[in-house]
């Protein structure tokens, strides 16, 4: 593993006994069939990644922690793109007619959420409802007109798509950067606050 694992990184390597005594059975059985656990944005311990157990609804979410030298094996969301889309679900025939676009941005991007998970573990986790959730790496800013023409982009889609723009300091949602928002919310490991602007190196200092 090539550095520490990131938020929305799928981790594989823990078990049912690693699990606190009050969490809800349902984690038990997903790490038990070897399912991974999603990195999650929290402050802990210098050997240790904040993680979450997803089960098989919306409501099965359990926030935990991992030590790192269970890890076993990290994939990115970058990665996920590269798998094969073998579905007609509204969320793969967006990320279809999406795939292109974001190809020719020229900055790094991948699949999060239940789209990423199933096409991680081939677990039948989407459903027609379902959105797609993406991930867009942005180490220098997005500025706001493109933002805008990309945020409409994702409007024409097959269904609802929600992008998160990963800020050197932490990630905010397309859909609010785009909108002209005066501020727009950070989400980091500390917590979420208001900002201007995510990559004015001043405003993160204050």
């Amino acid at each position: 593993m090539k550095g520490l694992p990131r938020p929305h990184d799928l981790l594989w390597g823990m078990t049912p006994s690693q699990l606190p005594a009050d969490a809800p059975g349902w984690t038990r059985q997903v790490l038990a069939a070897g399912h991974p656990v999603v990195v999650r944005r929290s402050v802990v311990a210098a050997d240790q990644i904040a993680v979450g157990v997803r089960g098989a609804s919306r409501d099965q979410r359990f926030a935990t922690v991992m030590s790192l030298g269970r890890v076993l094996r990290c994939v990115s969301p970058e990665h996920l793109i590269a798998q094969p889309l073998a579905s007609h679900l509204p969320a793969f025939r967006a990320l279809e007619v999406l795939k292109p676009v974001f190809d020719d941005l020229q900055r790094p991007w991948g699949v999060t959420g239940s789209v990423g998970f199933q096409l991680a573990t081939g677990a039948d986790v989407v459903r027609v409802e379902s959105d797609l959730d993406l991930l867009l790496r942005a180490p220098t800013e997005l500025p706001r007109q493109e933002a805008r023409e990309l945020q409409q982009l994702l409007d024409d889609s097959p269904c609802r798509v929600d992008l998160q723009l990963e800020t050197p300091a932490g990630a905010i949602a397309l859909r609010e950067w785009a909108s002209g928002s005066a501020r727009v919310l950070l989400k980091c490991a500390t917590g979420a606050r208001l900002i201007v602007n995510p990559w004015a190196a001043a405003e993160l200092a204050a």
